[in-house]
């Protein structure tokens, strides 16, 4: 039995990803820009969309890290198991 260690994603994939990323942050930044609101709420704003920017980067990053960690463990005793098996004889008699 042969996996992939690395779960593949194709460049079109990424790109996809970045560039949605980029036009949302974008598009929030220049709304931000031209609210017509004092400085100090557009302040506030900026910094309530920056917070919320770094916490869901956080956020894709633990969730991928918990990912990977449950595929280590069950490749991990799935070769366990493999060699179990392997090594098992159901025809050998026990003197």
């Amino acid at each position: 039995m042969t996996k992939r260690i690395q779960p593949t994603q194709t460049t079109a994939f990424y790109v996809q990803a970045i560039l949605s990323f980029a036009v949302s942050l974008t598009s929030v930044v220049i709304a931000l820009a031209y609210l017509p609101v004092e400085g100090w709420i557009r302040a506030f704003l900026g910094l309530g969309l920056l917070y919320v920017v770094t916490s869901t980067i956080t956020l894709c990053k633990v969730v991928r890290d918990r990912q990977e960690m449950t595929e280590v463990t069950s490749r991990v005793d799935q070769a366990r198991l493999d060699k179990l098996l392997a090594e098992h004889d159901p025809f050998k008699v026990d003197a």
